[in-house]
């Protein structure tokens, strides 16, 4: 593995996170996302990171050293240019992501390989839109990588196992404990394992069977976890949730709930999570944390 230079396309929440990581561990980093104002926004989250990698690693100027090899463009040719790797992080909606790599494709130089942080889509999906389907895979982060530091890498029938090897190093020398996968599978293992979890606590609260804390505060007092199922969604956002069921309305009624709920009382509120300062809880001092949440009603 010989890979100096990566491209992070998508500069949302877990978007931020792999820049930073990345550049925390020596490489040279551009964050490519689709506006002034998206890229204003990393900006900002990835200034918030600096101060947390600082605290976290207990380096200041590792941190700063970190954020000095990120660069910035809206400019798609200009930002793959030279690079061996490009890390997608897009929204999680099918036709933007291949919209992304065809456009990609046109552009990037034949030596790079393309690797998608897709939370539950399969890299086969969009193997033919990367125009270099041996060179494509997906490599998974959890959010708050610098701690929850797995990386699960996943082929498809016609990744080179060459790439596969190349990315589980790369993986490695980003801090990363990687995880092969053997075969395609929705959702990795971790989310093959969250994700059903999530829906249930949403589906709960959609339904209108009980409000959130009480089915956190249920969780959490039952199993011994540290966080139920909406502290979760708070780290991760509304986005990617909302998306994902949101595809899935028209296969089952319950979904569609959980989207137009997810819109109506979180997103359209701004209750973007922890991220914004407000989801399910407020931050950043959420009730879970209270030395009393857990005690009887």
């Amino acid at each position: 593995m010989n890979y100096k230079k990566v491209m992070v396309a998508g500069s949302g929440v877990l978007g931020s996170q792999i820049a930073f990581q990345t550049a925390f561990f020596g490489y040279n980093v551009n964050v490519y996302d689709i506006s002034d104002d998206a890229i204003q926004s990393a900006k900002e989250r990835l200034t918030k990171l600096k101060a947390v990698y600082a605290d976290y690693f207990n380096s200041e100027e590792k941190a700063e050293a970190a954020y000095g090899r990120l660069s910035f463009s809206i400019d798609l040719a200009e930002s793959v240019s030279n690079v061996d790797l490009v890390i997608e992080a897009v929204p999680e909606v099918v036709q933007i992501k291949q919209d992304f790599y065809n456009k990609l494709a046109a552009v990037a130089p034949e030596k790079t390989v393309f690797v998608s942080n897709s939370s539950t889509m399969l890299p086969s999906q969009f193997a033919e839109f990367t125009g270099r389907p041996e060179k494509f895979l997906a490599l998974h982060f959890a959010n708050t990588i610098y701690k929850n530091n797995t990386a699960e890498i996943m082929g498809h029938a016609g990744t080179d196992p060459k790439y596969t090897e190349e990315v589980t190093e790369f993986a490695r020398t980003i801090g990363m404990i990687p995880f092969v996968v053997k075969k395609e599978q929705p959702g990795y293992i971790l989310n093959s394992l969250l994700v059903p979890f999530l829906n249930a606590g949403l589906s709960l609260w959609a339904n209108d069977i009980a409000e959130p804390q009480t089915i956190d505060k249920n969780w959490m007092i039952s199993t011994g976890a540290p966080h139920g199922p909406f502290a979760i969604l708070d780290i991760i956002g509304m986005e990617t949730p909302y998306n994902l069921n949101l595809a899935k309305s028209e296969l089952d009624p319950n979904y569609k709930l959980i989207a137009e709920k997810l819109k109506k009382e979180m997103i359209d509120q701004g209750k973007m999570g922890q991220a914004t300062g407000e989801g399910f809880y407020t931050y950043p001092n959420p009730a879970f944390l209270e030395a009393d949440f857990l005690k009887q009603n």
